[in-house]
């Protein structure tokens, strides 16, 4: 394994610092003591969706300490698709098990691996859930892999806080030590998540329409398994385009109508 030296007197801005992601947030405090975990530990691009409390209260201001500018410059969305769309590697945060199969790092192990993909320009972020239900397994989905804190079992649950420091702290940590160990990764035309939703959706249409879901019960089982299955293959651009291609060509491909092969492209599949 190739070992890099990180110059210490650069900033973590310097190294394209992870996101962090809250979804719906639901009290304002919460929002501003994030903030300040953030600062701590020089992360500096804070994503909400959906935030059910004004981050800009009087409550989240005098939480966040001297994190006010993370506050203000907060990017707000109103889904989690649109808030890692140009991203290419995404952390999910659960402390319960899922029926789903995704890599389960540490937070320490998903710093690492975040350190790698940021020596090849890439962009990471990891997603918090809700303060008291968490991230479903729909929006697990679309994330690469789950980031999990090995804590006491009988009670693991963290406040988004706490949870967002663990992780600042592990991240902080490997990015100023001396050297660090360089995990290979995919080149500079790996897919973002912008491209793989796309992909997803393309998918899931093309199954609608072959009514290979069978019932409503089973449909979000079979996608999310779908998502983890490409997921979990790194696909690149020019792959991501070749499955679009694929999966065009098994609904039309050597029937008459060929104006039916763009119904996709023109209706649905965004640039």
């Amino acid at each position: 394994m190739k070992s890099h030296t990180l110059d210490n007197n650069k900033s973590l801005n310097s190294y394209l610092s992870p996101s962090v992601i809250l979804v719906m947030p639901q009290l304002s405090e919460n929002i501003g003591m994030v903030a300040r975990a953030m600062l701590n530990c020089g992360l500096d691009d804070l994503r909400l969706v959906s935030p059910k409390d004004n981050w800009l209260s009087d409550k989240a201001l005098s939480t966040s300490g001297h994190a006010t500018s993370l506050l203000y410059s907060a990017t707000i969305f109103d889904n989690i698709e649109d808030s890692i769309s140009d991203l290419n590697f995404v952390g999910a945060t659960t402390s319960r098990p899922r029926d789903m199969v995704k890599m389960v790092q540490s937070p320490r192990s998903f710093a690492k691996e975040l350190l790698s993909r940021i020596h090849l320009s890439k962009k990471s972020g990891i997603v918090f859930g809700r303060e008291k239900s968490g991230l479903t397994n729909e929006e697990i989905s679309f994330c690469d892999v789950i980031v999990e804190v090995n804590l006491n079992s009988e009670y693991p649950s963290l406040n988004l806080a706490q949870a967002v420091l663990i992780f600042g702290y592990e991240f902080f940590q490997i990015t100023n030590s001396s050297q660090v160990d360089f995990i290979p990764s995919r080149g500079s035309d790996c897919a973002n998540k912008n491209q793989l939703i796309n992909l997803f959706k393309h998918l899931e249409y093309e199954l609608d329409h072959s009514g290979f879901f069978g019932s409503e019960e089973m449909r979000p089982v079979i996608i999310n398994a779908i998502r983890s299955i490409i997921q979990r293959s790194s696909l690149s651009q020019k792959e991501i385009q070749i499955l679009h291609g694929i999966v065009t060509e098994l609904r039309y491909g050597g029937r008459e109508d060929q104006n039916k092969k763009n119904d996709w492209s023109i209706s649905n599949r965004s640039k």
